[in-house]
C-alpha cells in the first residue's frame, strides 16, 4: 500500500511497573532519518528503537520522543554531591563577604542548584525494560503507519487521476499525429516544387526526402513510451514495498518523453497537450515527494 512519509503516533501504557509514552511524527526526507529524545539514564534504548523504527519505516525524517516514569520508587536514593555542594557554598561565602550581602541561604537554597541532589536508582534490567518500550512503540507505530497509509490513499488518488488524464492526452496526440505528418508532408511537397520550378528533378528522390523530413516529426515512438511508463507508474501505485524514489525517476522519464514531443511537433494542438502533460507531471512529482 502506498504511504505517506508524514504521520503521527502516540501511546501511553502502564507496563512493569512504568509508565511508559511513545511519540512518532515525521515529515518528508529523501532516505530514513532519525532522531530521540530519551531520557538519560536509559539512553542504551536509543539505538534498539532507531533500528526497530528503522525496520518498519524505509523513508521520512523521524521523530521520537520516549517517555519513561517508574513508578515503584523504594528502591531511588538521593545523594548529596558533596563536591558541588561544597562549591557552591564557597562561591556564596564569597559573594557575602565582598559585596556585605546578607548570609540567608540555607540548605535548600544550596539543594536547588544543579548537580548537588543526585538521584540514584537501583540497577534496570535493560531486557525487560527495552520489552515494555517495544510494546508501546509497538501502539505508536500502528497508529503512526495508519496516518502514513490514510494520506498515501490520498495520494494514490490523485496520481492516477492525473496519470488517468495524461493517456487522455496522449490518446489524443495519437490520433492527432498522423495528420499532422500528412500536412508537413504535403506542405513539404508544395514548397519544394515552388522551389524547383520547371526544374527536372527525380520526383522519386523528392518524395524519400520529404519521408525522410516528415518522419521527423512522427511521435509514435514516443507515445508508445509514455504509455509504457503510465503503466508502470500504476502498478507503482498498487505496490507493497516503498517505491516513492523509483516513481520520482519515473516521472522524470515521463517528463523527457513529454519535451521530446514538445520539441517534435509542429501544430499547435499537439503543443497545447503537451503543456497540459507537463503541467500534471509536475503535479504528481509534487506528491511523490512525500511517497515513501
Amino acid at each position: 500500500m502506498l504511504k505517506s512519509m508524514t504521520g503521527f503516533g502516540r501511546a501511553v501504557n502502564e507496563i512493569g511497573g512504568y509508565v511508559i509514552t511513545v511519540e512518532l511524527k515525521s515529515v518528508n526526507h529523501r532516505y530514513f532519518e532519525f532522531s530521540s529524545r530519551i531520557p538519560r539514564q536509559y539512553g542504551f534504548l536509543d539505538d534498539k528503537v532507531k533500528s526497530y523504527i528503522n525496520s518498519k519505516v524505509a523513508r521520512g525524517k523521524v521523530e521520537c520522543f520516549i517517555g519513561i516514569e517508574a513508578l515503584n520508587t523504594e528502591d531511588a536514593d538521593v545523594a548529596v554531591n558533596n563536591t558541588m555542594a561544597s562549591a557552591y557554598v564557597k562561591a556564596l561565602k564569597e559573594l557575602e563577604e565582598k559585596y556585605d550581602l546578607k548570609n540567608d541561604y540555607g540548605a535548600l537554597s544550596v539543594s536547588k542548584f544543579p548537580e548537588v541532589l543526585v538521584v540514584k536508582k537501583a540497577e534496570q534490567d535493560e531486557e525487560a525494560l527495552w520489552s515494555y518500550v517495544k510494546e508501546t512503540a509497538d501502539c505508536a507505530l500502528e497508529k503512526f503507519i495508519s496516518m502514513r497509509e490514510t494520506e498515501g490513499e490520498k495520494m494514490k488518488e490523485d496520481i492516477s487521476s492525473r496519470a488517468s488524464y495524461i493517456l487522455e492526452v496522449v490518446g489524443f496526440i495519437e490520433e492527432r499525429s498522423p495528420e499532422t505528418v500528412k500536412e508537413y508532408n504535403d506542405k513539404l511537397k508544395e514548397r519544394v516544387s515552388e522551389l524547383i520550378g520547371d526544374v527536372s528533378l527525380d520526383e522519386a528522390r523528392i518524395i524519400q526526402e520529404v519521408a525522410i523530413l516528415a518522419d521527423k516529426v512522427a511521435v509514435a515512438e514516443e507515445t508508445v513510451r509514455l504509455r509504457s511508463h503510465i503503466d508502470q507508474l500504476n502498478a507503482f501505485l498498487n505496490s507493497e514495498e516503498p517505491v516513492g524514489r523509483k516513481m520520482d525517476f519515473l516521472v522524470q522519464e515521463i517528463n523527457r518523453e513529454a519535451n521530446t514531443i514538445g520539441s517534435k511537433a509542429s501544430d499547435v494542438e499537439i503543443a497545447r497537450k503537451v503543456v497540459e502533460i507537463k503541467a500534471e507531471v509536475e503535479k504528481i512529482r509534487e506528491q511523490i515527494q512525500n511517497i515513501e
